[in-house]
């Protein structure tokens, strides 16, 4: 990274860092002065080397979705091959989505509407690459459909569209990525039931497709086939989109909701619908976020966890099966780090590297060796390895080293 020459060290060319995948990987060319490397090594932006980055599922199967070559239900995380070059999940209903290391997009699972992006509407329990490209960047599974965005900032989608969910300003299917327009400024995407939402490298909201509860946050129940922008903003970080529920977090930290609040998923204290983002609470502290059909799950920059919304399971991990309009904490711990939320359940990892669960788990989903719910986290495993993970409506899928 650098080298010494009597007197100290010299830089030659200006020093650049490539964006690691997950904090590990990543380059740092050219020649560093020590002071600059101290720099980013203090900023935690120093390339770590590239940990192994296995892939691992369990739960329903029945359309292949867990990737394992068979249809068969697993109670326990079941590795998915031998491969350690995963980079990012995604899982819809019933199929998932990859990216390995390389920039390579794969998919599995059911594809009656072309949702694996294959070309066809085979079924698949084994991942299969879609195309040869390798310039994937970031993805996002809906219902049966699936958005995806490229290193060149460009946005792509395939599967079901009789509602515009795709974004192409028609309602035909597609079985293979069409782009959605011509821009290059897609930074974050996330996919609901039959609608998508997407935040650009300016800030600004974005959402198209099926509209019945006002889930777009464009003040009205009109389905659109073509982006809309969602009010003037600039501010908008994250996002997450469940059944047909949509939730926010600024870049100031506060939270937003809107869409269907039959249970009380939009944490306002109320089940009442909501076409317009409506802000939840005051609290400027919100971190990370997650939607489930009709429950939602938050955790703060503390590291608490929090969730509201429908609780028949146990999905809101309270320990109860109470309904909250409202956010309620998840225990007293501080140290919640990554968070998924599927149909019914709930899953999440902690800072230690540790997988926990909780909620529906009648196909196994929660990883725990059984078929039994439970309303409280419990921890899947003793390992703490696990990375990433993403939650389909009644399957789990994880990225462990």
């Amino acid at each position: 990274m650098s080298t010494k020459y009597p007197g100290g060290f010299i830089t030659k060319t200006a020093p650049s860092i490539t964006p690691p995948v997950g904090g590990e990987g990543g380059t740092a060319p050219g020649i560093w002065t020590l002071d600059q490397a101290q720099w980013y090594i203090a900023q935690g932006t120093w390339p770590l080397p590239m940990k192994d980055r296995q892939l691992w599922s369990w739960g329903y199967n029945a359309q292949g979705q867990l990737g394992l070559g068979n249809t068969t239900y697993y109670s326990s995380p079941k590795q998915v091959g031998a491969l350690t070059t995963w980079s990012s999940i995604t899982a819809g209903s019933t199929h998932t989505v990859a990216i390995k290391t390389d920039g390579t997009l794969w998919s599995w699972g059911r594809n009656n509407f072309g949702q694996l992006g294959l070309g066809n509407t085979t079924y698949y329990s084994s991942p299969k690459q879609v195309g040869a490209l390798t310039t994937w960047l970031s993805l996002a599974a809906g219902y049966v459909h699936t958005v995806a965005i490229k290193t060149d900032g460009t946005l792509w989608s395939w599967g079901y569209n009789q509602f515009g969910q795709l974004g192409l300003g028609n309602t035909t299917s597609y079985s293979s990525p069409k782009q959605v327009g011509a821009l290059t400024t897609w930074s974050k995407i996330t996919a609901g039931y039959r609608y998508t939402l997407a935040i650009k490298t300016d800030g600004t909201l974005w959402s198209w497709g099926r509209n019945q509860f006002g889930q777009l946050g464009l003040g009205n129940v009109t389905y659109y086939s073509s982006p809309k922008q969602v009010g003037a903003l600039t501010t908008w970080l994250s996002l997450a989109a469940g059944y047909v529920h949509t939730v926010a977090i600024k870049t100031d930290g506060t939270l937003w909701s809107w869409g269907r609040s039959d249970y009380g998923q939009l944490g306002l204290g109320n089940t009442t619908n909501y076409s317009s983002p409506k802000q939840v609470g005051a609290l400027t502290t919100w971190s990370k976020i997650t939607a489930g059909r009709n429950h939602t799950v938050a955790v703060k920059t503390d590291g608490t966890l929090w969730s509201w919304g429908w609780n028949y399971y146990g999905q809101l991990g309270q320990g109860n099966t109470t309904n909250n309009s409202s956010p309620k904490q998840v225990g007293a711990l501080t140290t919640w780090s990554k968070i998924t939320a599927g149909g019914y359940h709930t899953v999440a990892i902690k800072t230690d590297g540790t997988l926990w669960s909780w909620g529906y788990n009648g196909n196994g989903q929660l990883g725990l060796g059984n078929t039994t719910q439970y309303n409280s986290p419990k921890q899947v495993g003793a390992l703490t390895t696990w990375l990433s993970i993403t939650a389909g409506f009644y399957h789990t899928v994880a990225i462990k080293s």
